[in-house]
């Protein structure tokens, strides 16, 4: 899979954007590494959705449908979503939310992030944390204009993430389309934590630390992004959750 975001829609961590000077490689823009993807692909496996000249997500179907690696796509009410992984919990998740037996994984992440969107009855940390399983996802909400994605904490998945040579913000769980799109301004996306372009990467497993970029050098001796570690010396400021306007602004936030 593949997702990207102009500036307009997230702003990357700005630790992400290496100070290294491209050698041989310099960065893509947005409109060639869709090709560039797109066309290591076989076109009736794959698609690619644009929002205009903001957002793009592009989607692979696995070649094993019955693989526990899956790969899932939905949409629902403007709310577009690709699933990589498995939830152990499924089952329990789909009777505690009140949705359809045949609801898949794609489809609850959707249904879990307008109840988070919209009522807010829970911290998203918590929200993530009762995920039991190998899982990564990434949410684009058109109409709000926002991004939401997560890592679980068990390195069952892997995501990357990157800035375009227009400082778009690029996210896939291909390694090679990383490199081969933002030069050194690319680095793993952190496990056990969550990313919303309006409130930051926070840790779902520690949410009242904050979090902390770590230099990262490549084989070359270049640095290159930067991994994002839990300060354990940090604390994030307690402030009480007020009713459902809360919503999104409770982030990282704990009575």
């Amino acid at each position: 899979m593949l997702a990207i975001f102009n500036k307009e829609v997230v702003q990357p961590p700005q630790e992400l954007n290496s100070p290294a000077t491209p050698s041989s490689k310099k960065p893509k823009h947005p409109e060639e590494i869709v090709k560039d993807f797109m066309s290591c692909h076989d076109p009736d496996n794959a698609f690619s959705v644009c929002f205009g000249n903001k957002s793009l997500i592009a989607y692979v179907r696995p070649e094993n449908s019955f693989s526990m690696n899956q790969r899932l796509f939905c949409s629902l009410d403007d709310i577009y979503c690709v699933f990589l992984g498995s939830l152990n919990n499924l089952s329990s998740l789909i009777k505690q939310y009140g949705l359809s037996k045949s609801t898949n994984e794609a489809m609850f992440v959707v249904q879990a992030y307008r109840t988070l969107r919209d009522r807010g009855p829970y911290p998203a940390d918590q929200v993530i944390k009762d995920l039991d399983g190998s899982f990564g996802f990434v949410i684009y909400d058109s109409k709000a204009g926002t991004v939401f994605a997560s890592l679980d904490a068990y390195d069952g998945v892997s995501l990357y993430w990157g800035i375009a040579a227009d400082g778009s913000f690029v996210i896939s769980d291909n390694l090679g389309v990383l490199k081969e799109s933002c030069s050194k301004s690319f680095a793993p996306f952190p496990t056990g934590c969550m990313f919303h372009s309006e409130q930051g990467l926070m840790s779902f497993e520690h949410p009242t630390q904050k979090m902390k970029a770590m230099p990262r050098i490549d084989s070359e001796g270049v640095m290159c992004g930067a991994n994002f570690k839990v300060d354990v010396h940090s604390k994030v400021q307690n402030m009480p959750r007020v009713g459902s306007e809360a919503n999104w602004a409770a982030w990282g936030q704990h009575a």
